[in-house]
């Protein structure tokens, strides 16, 4: 059998990086870097990076919520999630954290789920997503504003949420490899083990 493709991490030698705008949330850098016998120049946006949240009740449903993303100019479904930005906190602590804050919920059982470069070409940012069931609420736990101040919640069959997905109706990536990363889990377990 052959070897199974897997990402291979390289170290480019950079010769220069310069900070070309320093944001709230995130950064842009331009490197110049050795690539083979070139020498190239790359500006990316250097992300935290991020944890998100499959939050799926006893019925099998997933729990959505829709926000205001500016860059889009829509009113997006996602699954809960948060930045990495509390310094040396895991990314499971991070998820569980958002899942409190944005839905007001905690979880019993949690497992990861996968992990997953969400725009190479443009930044370095890794969202790690974890699949959350038992989930029983934890009254108000945060205050929100901005964005997350009209967040809307809707709880749709996991099944319903990989068909808008398919049909191009959910088109958020996060969103998107979660319900079919969920699905295929519960499709490989056993119904009595959930």
């Amino acid at each position: 059998m052959a070897e199974q493709l897997r990402d291979e991490p390289v170290e480019a030698a950079v010769t220069d990086s310069d900070l070309v705008y320093e944001g709230r949330v995130w950064d842009v850098r331009s490197d110049t870097l050795r690539y083979g016998d070139e020498e190239i120049v790359r500006q990316y946006v250097a992300h935290p990076g991020a944890a998100a949240v499959v939050a799926l009740d006893d019925e099998d449903r997933v729990l959505l919520i829709q926000q205001y993303r500016h860059p889009i100019r829509h009113r997006d479904w996602e699954i809960p999630a948060g930045l990495l930005d509390v310094p040396g906190e895991p990314p499971a602590e991070t998820a569980r954290r958002e899942l409190a804050e944005e839905v007001d919920l905690v979880a019993e059982r949690w497992e990861n789920l996968v992990s997953v470069f969400t725009t190479p070409g443009g930044n370095d940012e890794v969202v790690h997503v974890f699949l959350a069931r038992g989930l029983s609420a934890v009254g108000h736990a945060h205050a929100r504003e901005a964005e997350e101040a009209d967040i809307r919640i809707e709880w749709i069959p996991l099944a319903d949420a990989v068909e808008g997905v398919l049909a191009g109706r959910l088109r958020n990536g996060i969103l998107a490899v979660g319900v079919l990363a969920a699905a295929e889990r519960l499709r490989r377990t056993d119904p009595n083990e959930r």
